[in-house]
């Protein structure tokens, strides 16, 4: 593709191009370009594939290397040579025609790529090395494969992830949007969507409530100076936004809630006798994003993390993670996520605290797991410096993987905080923190659940369970009083009219309603509703009893009508 970039636009200069998950991308610094421009693009990629041209390997010194950038004047290749550490410096070929640095490998030539299999997908601005401050390059993305019939499946996959997009369905079913003018990133949550938060947060802090936690509720803002102890602005800075003098004390937005539970935690003298203390918050956090990153609700500015953290003992750790597992499957299995990925990982180079806690640690995530009885891989060397962890990720209807729960222990913020408990010998020790977040971000998460959906919630989980529909303006009294009852019954229920019938249950249809409610003269006289399921078709009629004791029913039990 860069070849064929270069023939036909003999001004631009290459970058990058690596694989990713379900293709590759390549950047080029040059004038804009438009899906017209992809289609010559691809037309002279298929020339080169038809020649059949070999891809020739060659190791070159370093200064060779150096010498023959030079020649062809690519800046970017400089850069990129000056960042390789191995030597030789491998080149990859195209004929006589065009090289590259590559580590490889490749196939032997162009003639062995189907060229039914390749697609140019899209093009986009991107930063040079992601940096806003240096050059907007032109971000070419495209996708091989062996065969054509792969091709054609990765298409569908793509459409049916388009038709499940949640900044699409956000807007057509009203849930929430990003507002211009007050800025990128920030979400306002519609009523229909506010309803749909309101349920998860309900949902949430019954069930933490009865596994042990208190919640807490804690400012969205502190004095600079607890950000210095925590250690964030020293680690954390370029995601912080800027701070606020007030009173001549600098105040920032907080981006974490960690150090608020620890205030909380040591505003009184613990006893061993108190552990473990759980205390959890839907706590909102502001993290600075660059404006090309933002991406609906899955990439924001403001979130609410459902954030918790737990201080126990060290012989605590292996319980206590075994019930953040149980807890995590528990709420996931709520909203029809039963797939994950999960990992643990281990010590870095870099870490405080001893060999033992770490050992200690590592082996209660370890041994919890394997109570639990989950498969999981182990990411050598990739925990926190302050830490081992364990991350989980869910499987959506597509089968795509979205990064969710966090369980985390923590051997920093205890010292840094300096945090103690009187032990058996009153004797002052210092107490292990495990952080966790079971759904991540409830704003992430509406995303993933949207997507997952398509936007079709379950009964007990859309913003509106049954709509009332008139097949004229004569039954719109009646229509009242059944919503009325349903909504005594804690059922979310609305009166729809003004258009002919069929008309009103396409509507129906578009948002999503999963019950609709006919009412004719003869529901009228009967004083019984006609009842439709998005799901199940034509239901037949019930009394008003029936149809709410059966919408309650399936609410409470999280079944379908």
């Amino acid at each position: 593709m860069a070849m064929a970039v270069q023939k036909l636009y003999p001004d631009a200069k290459v970058t990058i191009g690596p694989w990713i998950e379900n293709g590759f991308y390549y950047d080029f610094d040059m004038e804009p370009l438009t899906d017209k421009d992809l289609k010559r693009i691809k037309k002279e990629m298929e020339r080169i594939i038809a020649r059949n041209l070999p891809l020739v390997r060659e190791e070159v010194t370093r200064d060779e290397a150096q010498r023959r950038i030079e020649a062809i004047n690519e800046p970017y290749k400089m850069e990129i040579l000056e960042n390789i550490k191995e030597d030789p410096i491998t080149i990859y070929h195209i004929g006589n025609e065009w090289w590259d640095l590559c580590a490889g490998p490749h196939v032997e030539s162009t003639g062995n790529i189907n060229k039914k299999a390749v697609e140019l997908e899209s093009v986009a601005g991107a930063y040079w090395r992601g940096d806003e401050k240096k050059p907007m390059l032109q971000r070419i993305y495209g996708t091989a494969w062996e065969e054509e019939d792969q091709l054609k499946a990765y298409i569908h996959f793509k459409e049916e992830a388009k038709r499940r997009d949640h900044r699409r369905l956000g807007q057509d079913l009203d849930l929430f949007s990003i507002q211009e003018e007050a800025g990128g990133g920030l979400v306002f949550w519609h009523p229909k969507g506010a309803i749909v938060r309101h349920i998860i947060e309900d949902s949430w802090k019954k069930i933490h409530i009865e596994r042990g936690y208190d919640l807490l509720y804690t400012p969205h803002v502190a004095r600079a100076d607890l950000w210095k102890i925590s250690g964030h602005l020293d680690f954390y800075k370029e995601n912080m936004y800027d701070q606020m003098n007030i009173e001549d004390e600098l105040y920032q937005l907080r981006p974490m809630n960690c150090p608020y539970h620890i205030l909380v935690y040591k505003r009184k003298l613990n006893s061993y006798r108190d552990f473990p203390i759980r205390v959890a918050e839907l706590g909102t956090v502001y993290r600075y994003e660059l404006s090309g990153s933002l991406h609906g609700l899955f990439r924001v500015r403001g979130f609410t993390q459902d954030d918790a953290h737990i201080f126990c003992l060290e012989d605590q750790i292996k319980d206590e993670i075994r019930g953040v597992l149980d807890l995590t499957e528990e709420i996931l299995l709520q909203f029809g996520f039963s797939n994950y990925v999960v990992n643990l990982s281990t010590r870095p180079e870099k870490a405080v605290g001893g060999d033992d806690i770490w050992v200690k640690a590592t082996s209660a995530l370890r041994d919890a797991l394997d109570d639990k009885g989950w498969s999981y891989e182990i990411d050598e060397g990739g925990g926190a410096f302050y830490g081992p962890k364990i991350d989980l990720k869910i499987e959506d209807a597509l089968g795509r993987k979205w990064q969710c729960s966090t369980i985390q222990v923590d051997f920093n913020l205890p010292q840094r905080f300096d945090i103690t408990y009187v032990d058996s010998n009153s004797e002052k020790k210092r107490p292990i923190m495990i952080h966790r977040a079971v759904l991540g971000s409830l704003e992430r998460f509406f995303g993933v659940l949207i997507e997952h959906y398509a936007g079709d919630f379950p009964l007990w989980l859309s913003p509106i369970q049954a709509r009332v529909l008139p097949v004229t303006d004569t039954q719109l009294q009646y229509c009242n009083e059944v919503t009325k009852q349903l909504k005594a019954n804690g059922i979310r229920a609305e009166v729809c009219h003004g258009e002919r019938l069929p008309k009103l249950i396409r509507n129906g249809e578009k948002q999503r309603i999963p019950l609709m409610a006919v009412v004719g003269p003869k529901e009228v006289e009967m004083q019984t509703v006609t009842v439709r399921s998005r799901f199940g078709g034509e239901l037949g009629t019930m009394t008003i009893d029936d149809f709410t004791s059966r919408i309650k029913s399936a609410t409470e039990n999280r079944t379908f009508f």
